[in-house]
């Protein structure tokens, strides 16, 4: 044993891979997650009362603590993680404090959607929502769906949800053939090292072509209309820039609608830390994924969306060297996770958004659901001197400041404050990572003994 403990905060890909890491290592470890199974969003699990005798999920790594249905709160002093367990909607949440020696983040990514008109009404999800329901509940969306975005993740949510009962009317990329036959076919020999990738997504295109779904490139979806909820979406073809070319515009009667244009990093953790974050918004990590703050790690898909290999590659460089094992030990798992890096900027590439997309906003357009701020709003605010960046927009519009804080509308903010000629800022950081109850607040403990949770 080191007699190192080391916290690790998310049980997906990379989370898994770097508790266990930390355990070979000689670490005592202690595995957080907000759902009551592990896995996170690739290994998602049916709900206990819908899983079969035969069904097999991930399990926790030996001699790894596990706190299932835990929420990180705050992080103080670095590696100090406030945590409160139980369900969300329970009455008699647990709260801890733990002092850790080294703290690895993982806590994966948000969807990333691009507000168009109607994408409010009811009926229209996000991807990973549509995904999730299927995965866990065993329930579509709607009868008929129509998927749209761009990536690769849209491929096996389409698989998902046909596997469900939905029928599946198409799937919009909105990148352009040419486009991404530039980034996934260049420096082909790189492919090589991909070959499981390759044929995963082969497979996917298989399902399509079996169950004669429409896989449609370069087109999006820039319209939802209905009364009360979806009933028909507006498609239409795209220019590379992603704005709409005039005279393309058709209607597909459908009763849901799944976006997903790629996906956002969940930020909220590695900032209260203190970390760094690149212009691009992920967490800046040197070789063994070390963060810029003393004894903080981060891995998967706060770091790059590389998928569920490139996150446990990573998980298992920042677990094992948070542990405290020598860098020497792991020159197997530095070579399989710069490979998985060099997969990450191709799919950056790839599905980069394009900026022609803000012309899909109308003025009534809503872009933050949880406030319904209409984009003529946010508008007026980005042309007002006064309020003109992006924290007076929030602070004059409440765009942001709604239940998500953010976490969806954050990114189209951004990108109308820059097309509006302003600078970018950095994220906000906040003393408080999520939200949670008053009572819990003023009871947080602060006298927890280094590794103890109360």
């Amino acid at each position: 044993m080191t007699g190192r403990h080391v916290a690790v905060v998310g049980a997906g890909p990379a989370g898994l891979a770097a508790a266990a890491a930390a355990a070979r290592a000689g670490a005592e470890v202690t595995l957080i997650d907000q759902s009551d199974s592990l896995g996170g969003q690739y290994h998602r699990q049916a709900a206990p009362q819908l899983r079969t005798p035969d069904a097999v999920g991930p399990t926790a790594p030996e001699g790894v603590t596990w706190l299932r249905s835990a929420t990180v709160w705050a992080i103080e002093d670095g590696t100090t993680v406030r945590v409160v367990t139980g369900p969300s909607d329970g009455t008699d949440r647990t709260q801890h404090c733990l002092r850790a020696d080294a703290l690895v983040l993982c806590p994966g990514a948000h969807d990333r959607v691009l507000p168009f008109p109607g994408w409010d009404l009811p009926g229209v999800y996000t991807a990973g929502a549509a995904q999730a329901l299927a995965k866990r509940e065993r329930l579509a969306i709607g009868r008929r769906v129509l998927i749209a975005g761009t990536g690769p993740f849209l491929l096996p949510v389409a698989q998902t949800l046909s596997s469900v009962g939905a029928e599946v009317v198409a799937v919009l990329e909105a990148q352009r053939p040419n486009h991404l036959a530039r980034h996934w076919l260049a420096r082909p020999h790189e492919l090589r090292s991909h070959l499981e990738k390759v044929w995963e997504l082969s497979g996917y295109v298989t399902g399509l072509a079996r169950s004669r779904t429409q896989y449609r490139p370069g087109w999006g979806v820039v319209a939802a209309r209905g009364d009360g909820r979806v009933e028909e979406a507006v498609i239409a073809r795209l220019s590379p820039d992603w704005s709409v070319r005039a005279g393309t515009e058709t209607t597909i009667a459908v009763d849901a609608v799944a976006v997903g244009h790629g996906f956002t990093p969940a930020l909220e953790l590695p900032l209260a830390a203190g970390c760094t974050v690149t212009d691009d918004q992920f967490v800046e990590v040197d070789e063994h994924q070390r963060t810029s703050v003393a004894d903080v790690f981060a891995a998967g898909e706060v770091t790059s969306i590389a998928g569920e290999a490139g996150a446990a590659a990573e998980g298992a460089v920042a677990g094992w060297i948070a542990g405290g094992g020598s860098a020497d030990a792991i020159a197997p798992q530095l070579r399989a996770r710069d490979v998985w890096r060099g997969f990450a900027r191709r799919l950056a590439g790839a599905t980069a958004i394009g900026p022609g997309s803000l012309e899909w906003l109308r003025p009534d357009t809503v872009i933050c659901r949880c406030e319904d701020v209409p984009y003529d709003v946010v508008r007026q605010a980005l042309a007002d001197p006064v309020t003109s960046g992006t924290a007076a927009v929030r602070l004059g519009t409440r765009a942001g400041l709604g239940p998500c804080q953010g976490r969806t509308c954050g990114p189209t903010i951004a990108a109308l404050t820059r097309a509006t000629g302003h600078a970018d800022p950095s994220q906000t950081t906040r003393p408080i990572s999520t939200p949670i109850r008053l009572g819990e607040l003023v009871h947080a403990d602060r006298t927890t003994k280094q590794g103890e949770a109360s």
